[in-house]
């Protein structure tokens, strides 16, 4: 099962105040906050824009790291979460997007604005596609106070 939350770690910016803002996983994701409360929303931020860039330039995700004392932890959206899900699902199995399409039997339109990050999909038709290639989509839930150990 793959899971999309992600290590991050909140380091003091001594020149400008605040703080910076890094991902374990991902060098190239670094975002700033004033406060330590407006950490873990700059971060879900940062983190759903880097997941949409390597879904639209075709890079590879990759699988979180553990998260280590001094890091907290970033959950991805339900809709980026689901749209990542089935992107991995393509690369893993090799299915076009056009065989995909077949499968579902529809246009490969379709396909693409189910992949598309910016793209309103529905839940359930994104689920239909993961099915099409032996996925299923699994949802859960927890506390917003255990979100993070920052």
């Amino acid at each position: 099962m793959e899971r999309f939350v992600y290590a991050a770690q909140a380091i003091p910016d001594e020149d400008d105040g605040g703080f910076v803002l890094q991902f374990v996983d991902f060098p190239e994701a670094v975002t700033q906050c004033d406060d330590i409360l407006e950490a873990g929303a700059a971060a879900s931020d940062c983190l759903e824009e880097v997941i949409a860039n390597r879904i639209v330039m075709g890079l590879p995700i990759p699988k979180p790291s553990r998260i280590k004392k001094g890091q907290f932890h970033v959950v991805l959206s339900a809709q980026i979460a689901a749209k990542a899900a089935l992107y991995l699902s393509l690369q893993k199995t090799k299915i076009t997007k056009m065989e995909l399409a077949r499968r579902l039997k529809c246009d490969e339109k379709e396909v693409r604005r189910l992949l598309d990050p910016h793209h309103q999909s529905k839940l359930p038709r994104i689920e239909s596609a993961l099915a099409a290639m032996g996925q299923k989509l699994i949802v859960g839930y927890a506390s917003q106070q255990n979100e993070s150990c920052l």
